[in-house]
């Protein structure tokens, strides 16, 4: 079996015939800027409330105007969850990270190991908070705002990294349960 000829998902993929309008537009709209649909959109498609809220809370963290740019949101995810062991959200975000930052380096190097990336002071602290609010977000005190506030983090930024770290933590575990695979096209994706 080739990996063209593996399943999506573990669990059932709806056809776009079946789905909802308001589905198959979002994936349709996905499709057009992408080229592609990604994995992600038909698995969750299943369960339609779920797809809805899934990706409502996704843009409200994710396409906010903030101090944080979308290259950084990406960061966080590519960090967490490679930490979390998420394949499929290493690899898209990783595309994804690449594109946004314009550095065909910088996804592998925060999926391997954040702490040797080339990236800012700034950046190495978000992504110390967002990884420890991933792995032990019982242990963040006061001590790890004023980190954040030294690197010109305020409150709404804290927020912000913990609930993307928070929220990644969700979908990296939906997506190593359903076995989701990432798309091929994620694997290229900003290298050039």
């Amino acid at each position: 079996m080739s990996p063209n000829d593996l399943p999506v998902s573990r669990f059932p993929v709806p056809s776009l015939a079946d789905m909802p309008i308001d589905i198959r537009e979002r994936i349709a709209a996905v499709q057009e800027k992408s080229g592609f649909i990604p994995n992600v959109f038909l698995v969750l498609a299943n369960r339609p409330k779920e797809f809805r809220a899934f990706f409502a809370y996704h843009d409200a963290l994710m396409d906010k105007p903030g101090n944080l740019t979308k290259a950084e949101r990406e960061m966080i995810v590519v960090a967490t969850s490679s930490l979390n062991q998420c394949q499929y959200c290493v690899v898209a975000h990783g595309a994804i990270l690449r594109i946004r930052a314009k550095n065909p380096l910088i996804a592998d190097q925060v999926a391997t190991n954040y702490r040797k990336a080339d990236v800012t002071k700034r950046q190495k602290a978000m992504l110390d908070f967002a990884t420890m609010v991933s792995q032990s977000a019982q242990l963040v005190g006061d001590a790890d705002f004023e980190k954040l506030k030294e690197h010109g983090f305020n409150e709404e930024d804290a927020w912000d990294i913990a609930a993307i770290a928070a929220f990644f933590g969700l979908s990296n575990r939906l997506a190593n349960v359903t076995s989701l695979r990432p798309n091929r096209e994620f694997y290229s994706m900003g290298r050039d």
